[in-house]
This record gives structure tokens, C-alpha cells and sequence, in this order.
């Protein structure tokens, strides 16, 4: 069984579509079934990997879920670390987190997204020529194939 419909991942890179029109910033979601350890070092680690360190502003934003695990982190690149508080993230994850414990996995990543895009608009308003540097989609980090658990 898929963790996320067809639909929901539609929807899901919609919200990601939208959410960028209104910043410069980035917002990438990656997915594991399992987390064995701190979720926050698991994201830095695949921030890495999907080469979210590479945007021009350095103003990429993960969000990590491990949904087995029931661990999730969201974080963000150097450019925005210098420029936010070190709570910036607390109310996206506090409404992520109560869509999660319903069992709302795609609307609480869609919450995510949209508050994510609104906080980083405020900091990285949409540049004039400004282009879609990585990929709307989900990233399945479990065996990099979409839709598979």
C-alpha cells in the first residue's frame, strides 16, 4: 500500500508550487518509513544528499518525515538561519504535528508547506527572474522510487 495517493502527491507538489510563487526560498519534502535515531541530523544528512545547500540564496527548507517512526524535523539552509529566530519553525511544526496525530499525513505536510512558504516570504520575497532551482516532488529516501514504501 502507497503511503500517499496519486492525488495526495499531486496536491502535495501543488502546495509547494504555491507556496514558492510567494518567495525565493525552496521547500523540498523527503519521506523514510523508519528514523532510527534524532530526525533533526537525519534531515540535515538527506539536506545534503538532495543538494538543498546549493541554492543561490541558500534559502532551501527541508521537511522530513519518518512515518513509521512518527519523527518529523523542518530545516532550513544558512541564508535563512542568519536571518530568522531560532523558533522560526515551532508554530509550522506544532500545526504539522496535530495534522500528524490524526493520521493527516498529507494535510499536515501541506499546512507545513503553506506556513513555510508564508514565513519565508517574509524574509525571501520572489526575486525578479527568479526560477525554480530544485524539484517539487516528493523524495521516497527509503529506496528512492516514488510511491513505495
Amino acid at each position: 500500500m502507497s503511503l500517499f495517493s496519486d492525488l495526495e502527491q499531486e496536491r502535495i507538489a501543488q502546495a509547494i508550487a504555491d507556496a514558492e510563487n510567494a518567495t525565493s526560498g525552496e521547500i523540498r519534502i523527503a519521506i523514510d518509513k523508519h528514523c532510527a535515531g534524532d530526525p533533526y541530523e537525519k534531515a540535515i544528512e538527506y539536506f545534503a544528499k538532495l543538494g538543498m545547500d546549493k541554492t543561490a540564496q541558500r534559502n532551501g527548507v527541508l521537511i522530513y518525515l519518518a512515518h513509521a517512526d512518527h519523527k518529523f524535523a523542518i530545516i532550513g539552509d544558512a541564508g535563512i538561519n542568519k536571518v530568522v529566530p531560532d523558533d522560526f519553525w515551532e508554530t509550522t511544526k506544532v500545526a504539522m504535528g496535530a495534522h500528524f496525530a490524526k493520521g493527516d499525513l498529507a494535510v499536515g505536510i501541506i499546512a507545513g508547506v503553506a506556513l513555510a512558504g508564508e514565513k519565508l516570504a517574509l524574509f525571501f520575497p520572489p526575486q525578479q527572474g527568479d526560477i525554480n532551482e530544485l524539484p517539487n516532488d516528493i523524495i521516497f529516501m527509503d529506496n528512492q522510487t516514488k510511491n513505495k514504501e
